[in-house]
């Protein structure tokens, strides 16, 4: 399964590449932070399409198009571009992402950082890699030696969740945070070690569900914020390297208790 994966992120990327920089069109979702141009929903389609010729009675859950229910066995997990303003302003940070959960667990995953040509894959109990490399999660277990990284909703200015007031207890705790603009390179960023932990709320299924698997394949945790086991259909996300993350569930929870105050 995890070539069918691969060969449909590699289809999407070529269109995404072969659009970038070029004129693009924009619709807003909803608000003018949330947008989608004509090449996602072109990369989608592609995608889509693969899926249902290559596999007819699976169901999809992709970001534009919404979820296409069929069998309750399988279910493909998409987002066909994330990272869309990234790649609406001519920032070359963004990536496809397909997950493949079976009965609910996530199988597979692969996640595709088009503009620098790295495909990210993981399988379920085989292991996390990048272009065929083995990857792992670094060791180190200081917060204040961390680099981390994470991102905001686009309703940033109702402040959900106290995301602001989180971000300045972390930042203010670790070496420094880092924001990308895509959560599924975010991910892949802590599973190949470069980032020690990523935190974020109100993502969505297709944002986490190829990053999860590839974190805790590449020997890293992932939970929500009460250090639950991860599930994608809720918002909140925690992964890090399994060392700072109790750390990391400490500052975040005080930052809450504190802004309640």
């Amino acid at each position: 399964m995890i070539e069918h994966l691969e060969f449909a992120a590699r289809i999407a990327g070529s269109i995404i590449r072969e659009g970038f920089g070029s004129r693009i069109e924009i619709e807003y979702k909803t608000n003018i932070s949330n947008l989608v141009t004509n090449i996602d929903l072109k990369a989608e389609e592609a995608i889509i399409n693969y899926i249902s010729n290559n596999f007819p009675t699976h169901s999809i859950l992709s970001e534009e198009s919404g979820k296409s229910l069929k069998d309750e066995e399988f279910l493909w997990v998409v987002d066909p571009l994330d990272g869309t303003t990234n790649f609406a302003h001519g920032l070359p940070i963004f990536s496809v992402s397909i997950g493949l959960m079976n009965r609910g667990e996530i199988i597979a995953g692969v996640i595709y950082d088009v503009m620098r040509n790295v495909l990210y894959t993981a399988e379920l109990n085989k292991g996390a890699f990048a272009n065929g490399r083995k990857l792992s999660v670094n060791d180190n277990d200081d917060i204040r030696k961390s680099l981390l990284v994470t991102g905001f909703p686009y309703n940033v200015d109702e402040n959900p969740d106290n995301v602001i007031e989180k971000f300045s207890k972390v930042i203010k705790s670790s070496r420094a945070v880092r924001r990308l603009g895509s959560a599924a390179i975010d991910m892949c960023y802590v599973a190949e070690g470069v980032f020690d932990g990523f935190w974020e709320v109100s993502l969505n299924p297709w944002d986490m569900c190829a990053g999860v698997l590839l974190i805790e394949e590449a020997g890293g945790r992932v939970t929500d914020e009460n250090g639950l086991r991860i599930d994608i259909f809720e918002k909140q996300i925690v992964a890090t390297n399994g060392k700072i993350h109790n750390s990391l569930l400490n500052l975040l929870s005080e930052a809450g208790r504190e802004a309640m105050q």
